[in-house]
């Protein structure tokens, strides 16, 4: 999952090292992305407040793969693209005080995080899968489900608003 939050992140590092962090503080952009990010998230938590009657208390795998995984929750999130417009350029802009190097470390250490993070979750959820029975997963996407719907209409109201 990690990687496929890279393969966003590290081109939209790109394009802000480059300059053009700009293009992403424009309201009809913040606009756009807001309104279509806010609709993914209504959508995902949709369909996941729908599957919680086929739960069969069992585990599931992803059907598209981890990576892939990665790649939709990175860019259903609206605020991971104004995360890297505020809080990430300003931070890249320390970074590049110290050149290439500077960059390069920033990056590393940032996805490493992202790594470590992913892995933490990962493991968590591992070694308790065997409190993960069908009563506890319906709870859990319906909640999760409910959060990506409050979300995705937050989103949509603020950039709105």
């Amino acid at each position: 999952m990690a990687l496929g939050h890279g393969i966003v992140e590290f081109p939209l590092v790109a394009i802000i090292y480059f300059g053009f962090a700009r293009f992403f503080q424009l309201e009809l952009v913040k606009t756009i992305l807001g309104t279509a990010g806010g609709l993914l998230l209504i959508y995902l938590g949709w369909n996941l407040l729908r599957s919680i009657h086929r739960i069969d208390g069992g585990s599931y795998g992803l059907s598209q793969g981890s990576v892939s995984a990665g790649l939709l929750t990175t860019i259903s999130n609206p605020y991971f693209f104004v995360w890297w417009t505020t809080i990430g350029a300003a931070l890249m802009t320390k970074a590049i005080n110290f050149g290439l190097l500077g960059i390069f470390s920033f990056v590393l250490v940032h996805w490493l995080s992202d790594l470590s993070w992913c892995s933490l979750v990962s493991f968590v959820v591992y070694r308790s899968k065997h409190l993960w029975n069908k009563k506890v997963q319906g709870i859990l996407f319906g909640l999760c489900g409910g959060i990506l719907i409050g979300f995705g209409g937050w989103f949509i109201f603020s950039v709105l608003m």
